[in-house]
């Protein structure tokens, strides 16, 4: 059958099959010391998501979170969370794909290792903590113009 004759076949699909803890580590290096101090910490977020290709139209896309706490120069806690999740996407353009997979699917599992990292450093014996939002269409879009410019770097 044609493309013309089926109308499902231009048809954009998109959905989750599943979303998981791929790796996960928590570490307290200067307990029980750490508690007897004064807790005004400096936090510091670092952020990274890859995607991997499953099968046709399904990619594993992890994203990863590293959370470092400290007082001074001293490690409170350190958060390591890998949340994947494995996502259907068929239909899209060359130009669509990137965008799904580099910023929807990364935000629609942030809220995931938020609640993750808040869980683990409240059962580690700290205060709560709760990540801020991020634009992930803000982020894609400057990690795209610095690609962009990489190449206009080079020439000069």
């Amino acid at each position: 059958m044609s493309e013309q004759n089926n109308p499902q076949a231009n048809q954009k699909q998109f959905s989750i099959q599943k979303i998981y803890v791929k790796d996960l580590s928590f570490e307290t290096p200067n307990s029980p010391a750490i508690f007897t101090q004064d807790w005004r910490p400096d936090i510091n977020l670092e952020l990274n998501s890859q995607t991997n290709k499953v099968a046709e139209g399904v990619h594993e896309v992890v994203l990863s979170l590293t959370v470092t706490a400290k007082l001074g120069d001293t490690t409170a806690y350190l958060v390591e969370v890998q949340q994947a999740g494995i996502f259907t996407a068929q239909g899209f353009g060359e130009a669509e794909l990137p965008p799904m997979l580099g910023a929807f699917c990364p935000g629609t599992l942030y809220p995931y290792a938020r609640e993750t990292v808040s869980d683990l450093v409240a059962r580690g014996g700290f205060p709560q903590l709760v990540l801020a939002p991020i634009n992930f269409d803000a982020l894609f879009a400057q990690q795209m113009q610095a690609k962009a410019a990489e190449p206009q770097q080079a020439q000069h």
